[in-house]
């Protein structure tokens, strides 16, 4: 079997994929991967064939992107889902992935939900196509019904109809995530060799772990200096060992003199972490919520933007953590203030001293592992048909 997959920019939409990569290697399947500029590295890591998409024009993609930290969060949601996700980023990549549709002629394309062209690629040329969650269905159904669907009018009135058909695959349980999917199939991933032990940063201090980050996207963004300054001023003093990671687009000295009790990574991989957390303070990104519960580890959340409130409200609801709730009137940029780092710090001892919480992330757990295989699921995709649109767009 011949699978095409695809990704927008960004590690929280690559990163969901990467296990399918592996898992269809593991079956001997033939895979290429079609992705932007900025993820060539993650995908050529994968050790898969890659070709390079395109991007959109740097200064239009950059003059949205200034709207968006002063934004409401329903403009800034209408800013990234339609005119980026939707219309800029699906222009710049439909040529490469309509080529390699057309020349390598997969049996089956697997996309992230916020990468459009190649399902009008899969659907002009009648191959199957599944999308990935990279976020929960309760998000990513809506999105694609307002955002989405008018976004891809110009490439047929018939695409996001059938997007919304197309075999779901999440790794999210039901109980936090109902689908509106009506072909949603749920999945465990698999875990191929040892993690990896933290280096000994804390010089041999046995005090609870607790891992602090904002995702990859905030640190290049204007609020990612009130995010982390608030961060560090909460976890100061705490007893607790603390790693913190900022991602490539944070310059480390900027962050200032450290707690004692802080060490601070650009980037470490999460499932190193999270074998020995006792808690994650996270903006409720979906790629760190999952990766913890998943772990039966509790969070406590600030969420930020796009899909962060909503996670974090699902995992309260499931009493796998706390929420440190932003004023809900503000923009982006002032959604972390001077007040909000006594806050955080509550919220993390509270989630520390209350074994309720790591008990609920647990029972997510272990739901999450009595999913099927992701192997189970793959074999069944290419058998789903495409909604057939014609081809003359």
């Amino acid at each position: 079997m011949r699978v095409l997959v695809t990704s927008t920019s960004g590690a929280g939409h690559f990163n969901p994929l990467v296990p399918f990569v592996d898992a269809l290697a593991r079956r001997g399947e033939d895979v290429l991967l079609v992705v932007p500029p900025a993820l060539a590295a993650a995908a050529v890591a994968t050790g898969q064939p890659v070709r390079i998409g395109g991007t959109p024009p740097a200064d239009e993609l950059a003059a949205i992107w200034d709207r968006v930290p002063a934004a409401s969060p329903e403009k800034a949601a209408y800013l990234v889902n339609r005119e980026i996700f939707g219309r800029l980023d699906t222009a710049a990549m439909l040529p490469a992935v309509g080529d390699a549709c057309r020349k390598w002629r997969p049996d089956l394309v697997l996309r992230e939900p916020c990468e459009y062209a190649s399902a009008i690629a899969a659907e002009r040329l009648r191959i199957p196509h599944a999308q990935a969650a990279i976020s929960l269905a309760g998000i990513e159904a809506p999105v694609l019904a307002t955002h989405g669907a008018s976004a891809l009018l110009v490439y047929g009135a018939g695409i996001a109809a059938a997007i919304h058909a197309s075999p779901y695959v999440t790794r999210f349980p039901a109980s936090l995530d109902p689908s509106p999917f009506p072909d949603t199939r749920r999945f465990r991933e698999s875990v191929v060799g040892p993690r990896s032990l933290l280096p000994d940063w804390w010089d041999g201090d046995d005090a609870p772990l607790v891992y602090v980050t904002f995702g990859s996207v905030t640190g290049g963004m204007p609020i990612a200096a009130a995010a982390y300054g608030a961060a560090l001023e909460a976890v100061a003093g705490l007893r607790a060992r603390v790693l913190l990671t900022v991602g490539h687009r944070t310059d480390v000295p900027s962050l200032g003199a450290l707690p004692g009790n802080v060490h601070v990574e650009a980037w470490v991989p999460q499932a190193d972490v999270l074998g020995d957390a006792a808690a994650v303070a996270c903006h409720g990104g979906s790629g760190t919520t999952f990766g913890a519960l998943s772990a039966g580890v509790p969070l406590v959340m600030v969420p930020l933007f796009a899909d962060q409130p909503v996670n974090a409200k699902c995992v309260a609801a499931a009493g796998a953590g706390l929420i440190v709730e932003p004023d809900p009137g503000a923009s982006v940029v002032d959604k972390i203030g001077p007040g909000h780092a006594r806050l955080i710090r509550a919220a993390i001892e509270s989630v520390l001293a209350d074994a309720s919480y790591r008990r609920a992330a647990g029972r997510v757990a272990d739901e999450m592992r009595d999913l099927p295989g992701i192997d189970d699921v793959i074999g069944g995709l290419a058998g789903h048909r495409s909604g057939q649109i014609p081809s003359s767009r």
